[in-house]
């Protein structure tokens, strides 16, 4: 059920061609519905977290797959979040009202997400190629988190008036820069991973930062060099803001047992099935 909701999400995101003409794009309404569809994926993976494995006995648990593993779990329902996250910081940049302030608090929500996710996928035995591809795919999405949020963490640093503050601000967007940079050789990485896949057209949140962090970089690092000396300006970009995560994933509960599944009618199966043919009704 999980899978099959991130896939109609991925398919609500996917450019149309609008009744305009223009040139094919995701609509607000599409992405608003991808962002609810992202949240029942998120739920469905938490109750199997929270409510499935704990019913198994340890035995049971150590001879599922990898892939049903509880770190599995885990990091895919951070992934959906992380992704819902991304779509929102994509509407607020689109729109005239979203404040630098609301965008930095996206983005570092994102880096959030995305930094669980890979703490509970980092260590898992991951093998095979899509295990591995995963990983890959985590990595990629935390960079280009990391990305987006020094870049506007570095913005609203550049607001203040101090010398302090500038200085704050170009080793935010350094930092931003050097993430994009790592994004992209990550995004190299997953797609050169068996199974291949072919590297995607940025879209969404990163084609916009992706122009907007080297521009803005190299243009507050040239004004704020000239300003101060060198040794005025941090060599390590400044903490993130700490912000409470504000997507959760909905809740889903697990119907109630069906009476053919109780161990008095799973018995009377058993038997009928073990009986001679001749024995039978």
């Amino acid at each position: 059920m999980a899978m099959l909701s991130l896939s109609q999400a991925n398919l609500l995101l996917l450019p149309r061609t609008s009744a305009d003409g223009y040139q094919p794009k995701v609509s607000e309404e599409s992405r608003r519905a991808s962002v609810d569809i992202f949240l029942k994926a998120a739920g469905y993976l938490d109750c199997a977290v929270r409510h499935v494995l704990p019913q198994m006995s340890p035995e049971l648990r150590r001879e599922l797959p990898v892939d049903l593993a509880e770190g599995d779990l885990r990091a895919l329902c951070l992934q959906a979040l992380g992704q819902g996250v991304d779509i929102q910081l994509g509407m607020a940049i689109d729109s005239t009202k979203a404040t630098l302030a609301v965008k930095r608090r996206l983005a570092c929500e994102m880096v959030k997400y995305w930094q669980q996710a890979q703490d509970n996928i980092m260590n898992l035995p991951l093998a095979n190629g899509w295990g591995e591809k995963h990983k890959l795919f985590v990595k990629w999405k935390y960079f280009e988190a990391k990305a987006a949020a020094y870049y506007y963490h570095g913005l609203i640093l550049d607001e203040g008036n101090t010398e302090k503050f500038h200085g704050m601000a170009v080793a935010a967007l350094q930092a931003a820069d050097e993430y994009f940079k790592e994004s992209k050789k990550a995004c190299e990485a997953f797609n050169a991973a068996p199974p291949l896949s072919r590297n995607p057209p940025l879209w969404g949140t990163m084609k916009y930062l992706s122009e907007k962090i080297p521009k803005d970089t190299s243009s507050k690092v040239r004004i704020n060099r000239d300003l101060y000396s060198y040794e005025k300006i941090m060599e390590t970009a400044p903490t993130l803001p700490d912000f409470a995560l504000a997507l959760k994933p909905d809740e889903f509960q697990l119907p109630p047992v069906h009476p053919s599944w109780t161990d008095e009618n799973m018995n009377r199966g058993q038997a009928g099935a073990n009986q001679p043919k001749g024995d039978r009704g």
